[in-house]
């Protein structure tokens, strides 16, 4: 590590602080929108849709957690919630008896379908509708590129595959 900092020129810092703002603004207004237009959270929704997307509506709580990327902790507090409002249930897991599934109820699978237009609406106004399909390109790029470096680099806190 450098002894001093390599400080952003003005270019660089307009660029970072232009994507987290942005950020954190699209963040804001499209839970804003969601909780407003349909009485989820973005929590609820993420959920749902992971679970209406897989076969059967139904998945390991183990795999759910792992494809949020959520901790057990946030996993398991999102669902106790979902569970009282009527959306999931949680059942015994046939394969593994020390894990539950996660099944997506029908309130549920209603609660999503009815909810996924406004919030597909929300995110082309605020975001797609934007941008050329060139700068969607590039964006993804950019993106995907960020994404596989950070893939490639162990998470803080987390051990190495060595140690």
């Amino acid at each position: 590590m450098p002894t001093e900092p390599n400080w952003l020129d003005p270019r660089e810092e307009r660029a970072w602080r232009a994507f987290r703002h942005a950020q954190r603004q699209l963040s804001l207004r499209l839970h804003r929108h969601l909780l407003q237009d349909s009485g989820l959270t973005e929590a609820d929704y993420v959920i749902l849709a992971a679970l209406s997307e897989h076969p059967a509506g139904r998945m390991p709580a183990q795999e759910l957690y792992v494809s949020l990327e959520w901790e057990k902790s946030r996993l398991s507090h999102q669902v106790r919630r979902a569970e009282h409002l009527g959306l999931i249930a949680r059942e015994p897991n046939p394969s593994d008896a020390r894990s539950a599934m996660i099944c997506l109820l029908p309130a549920g699978r209603r609660a999503i379908e009815d909810a996924a237009p406004q919030h597909v609406h929300n995110v082309r106004r605020h975001f797609i509708d934007l941008m050329t399909p060139a700068e969607l390109d590039m964006l993804a790029a950019l993106h995907e590129r960020v994404l596989r470096h950070l893939a490639e680099e162990p998470f803080p806190g987390q051990p190495t595959p060595d140690g």
